[in-house]
């Protein structure tokens, strides 16, 4: 079955999907004697037993990349996926918009040749300072929005059309103005909500308080978690690491939301 497009939760009206859920849980839990929590599938509310039943679930199964599910007694993309198999959840394999494939082709072929700072912890080196520079900001700065700039503007030169990409080094200021550029913006409780809106060549956007924030590419997409091209970090996943790193990213870290150029 499908994922609906959407976090069932306590209230669903769809009794469809509540009793599909209720017979994969009973069947999943398998529960017997004074632990007993069988659900009544042709009882269409989700209510107070059938949440505890999913907590339960997600207590005692792992998502399928083997990581910890949310306790939350909620379903969302993850949890469905761990019921029904991951080909339930969306994936995005490939970007639909021909401009942003070039985008992430040029981003990727940086994370290939294994783009690192010089020396290492400096926000310097020949590639990290020309991506500075093209989005207007001197040397020896974060450089996470810069290069996804440089992507965009190598992408644009290439092809012989303008830059769509608002110009700045800022993730936080992408993010407000990207829609002066035609941009798109999706927040990032309706990414969750629907992970099947969130398309390769999209750009993620993470804030950190204080105007402190971390950017990079949505390369695809398998359900709740997306595989990321970004820069100025590293395998532990921060936003001040040293290199361009492919990486695989849950769709939930990602607190602001995502950018979308296709069609601009």
């Amino acid at each position: 079955m499908k994922y609906p497009g959407r976090v069932i939760k306590m209230g669903e009206a769809d009794a469809r999907i509540v009793k599909a859920l209720k017979t994969a849980l009973n069947k999943a839990l398998v529960l017997r004697g004074g632990e007993a929590l069988a659900l009544d599938p042709d009882n269409p509310r989700f209510g107070p037993n059938m949440k505890q039943a999913v907590q339960l679930f997600q207590a005692r199964h792992l998502d399928d990349q083997g990581q910890p599910l949310k306790i939350d007694g909620e379903v969302g993309s993850l949890t469905w996926a761990a019921l029904f198999g991951a080909e339930g959840v969306p994936q995005h394999q490939d970007a639909a918009d021909p401009f942003l494939a070039s985008v992430l082709a040029v981003a990727g072929a940086q994370a290939d040749a294994g783009v690192r700072e010089q020396p290492r912890n400096s926000n310097r080196g020949p590639e990290v300072d020309a991506y500075l520079r093209r989005a207007g900001v001197r040397p020896g700065l974060a450089w996470c929005c810069a290069f996804t700039y440089w992507c965009f503007d190598e992408a644009a030169q290439q092809a012989g059309r303008a830059n769509p990409m608002f110009k700045t080094a800022g993730c936080l200021a992408h993010w407000q103005n990207a829609p002066s550029r035609g941009a798109r913006r999706l927040l990032a409780r309706d990414a969750v909500a629907d992970p099947g809106r969130v398309l390769p060549g999209a750009v993620f956007i993470m804030d950190f308080g204080g105007g402190l924030g971390h950017t990079g590419f949505v390369e695809r997409i398998e359900g709740g978690y997306i595989h990321t091209i970004e820069g100025n970090t590293d395998a532990s996943q921060g936003r001040e690491g040293g290199g361009v790193y492919r990486l695989q990213r849950k769709l939930a870290s990602i607190n602001k939301g995502f950018i979308d150029y296709g069609g601009v």
